[in-house]
C-alpha cells in the first residue's frame, strides 16, 4: 500500500491492491484530486478513516451509445414533470447526495471536507452538476468530475420517483452531443447496470482516459 506524502504523485495504478486500494493519505487540495482523476484514481471514505484513494479492476462504465431507456422511462421523459437544468445548484446537489437515505447503508462517505473540496473544482469549471426539479423543488441530480472526453460520475440522489434517472440520461445525452467516449461509473450497482452499464478491465479503461 502507498502512502502520500505532500508530493504530488500517485503510482501507477499496476501497483492497486486487489482490494482496489492504491493510495492513503494525502489532501483533497483541486491539484490533487485533478491529477487523480486524470489517473483513473477517485477517493472514497469515510469521516474518521484516512483518505483512501481507489483505481478497482474491473472497472464500471457506459459507452454513451448503450445507454438503456424503459419504455416506462420514455413515458416519464415525455411527460416533462420533471425539469432538468447543469450546473445551477452544484453545492445543493451535492449535499443531497451526502443526506440522502440509501438502502443498506447508515452513513455516507460525502464527508465535509469532501463537499468544500468538490465545491471548489466546481467553481474550477471542474465538477460539474446536473439538477432534477419538479415545480420549483430540487428533487433530484447528480455530479462529478469533467475530463473534456470522459465523464466521472460521482454520486446520484432522488426525491421523487425515478429523478436521478432522468438526471443521468439528460447527461448522457449531452454528453453523446459533445462527443464524450465514456461515462465513469466507477464500481459495480445492479442499478446502474439496469441503465447500460458494464464492468471493462481497467486496463482498458485507463488507454480511453489517456486517448
Amino acid at each position: 500500500m502507498y502512502y502520500l506524502s505532500e508530493a504530488l504523485f500517485f503510482p501507477s495504478v499496476t501497483q492497486t491492491h486487489s482490494s482496489g486500494i492504491i493510495a492513503l493519505g494525502g489532501d483533497l487540495s483541486s491539484d490533487r484530486l485533478k491529477l487523480a482523476y486524470k489517473s483513473g484514481i477517485f477517493p472514497w471514505f469515510e469521516n474518521g478513516e484516512p483518505i483512501t484513494w481507489w483505481s478497482p479492476n474491473p472497472r464500471m462504465v457506459l459507452f454513451l451509445d448503450e445507454l438503456i431507456v424503459s419504455k416506462s422511462m420514455r413515458n416519464v421523459l415525455n411527460r416533462n414533470l420533471l425539469t432538468v437544468t447543469f450546473n445551477q445548484n452544484f453545492r445543493d446537489v451535492i449535499s443531497n447526495c451526502q443526506n440522502i437515505d440509501r438502502d443498506g447503508q447508515n452513513g455516507t462517505w460525502i464527508t465535509n471536507e469532501m463537499i468544500e473540496a468538490y465545491c471548489k473544482l466546481h467553481e474550477l469549471g471542474v465538477a460539474k452538476s446536473v439538477e432534477v426539479w419538479q415545480e420549483n423543488e430540487l428533487v433530484g441530480g447528480l455530479y462529478g468530475i469533467d475530463l473534456g472526453h470522459v465523464f466521472c460520475g460521482e454520486s446520484m440522489f432522488s426525491k421523487v420517483s425515478n429523478a436521478s434517472k432522468v438526471a443521468f440520461i439528460s447527461l448522457v445525452n449531452q454528453l453523446k452531443g459533445a462527443n464524450y467516449k465514456l461515462l465513469d461509473c466507477q464500481v459495480y450497482n445492479p442499478h446502474l447496470e439496469s441503465l447500460g452499464c458494464r464492468e471493462i478491465d481497467r486496463d482498458d479503461f485507463i488507454a480511453i482516459l489517456k486517448s
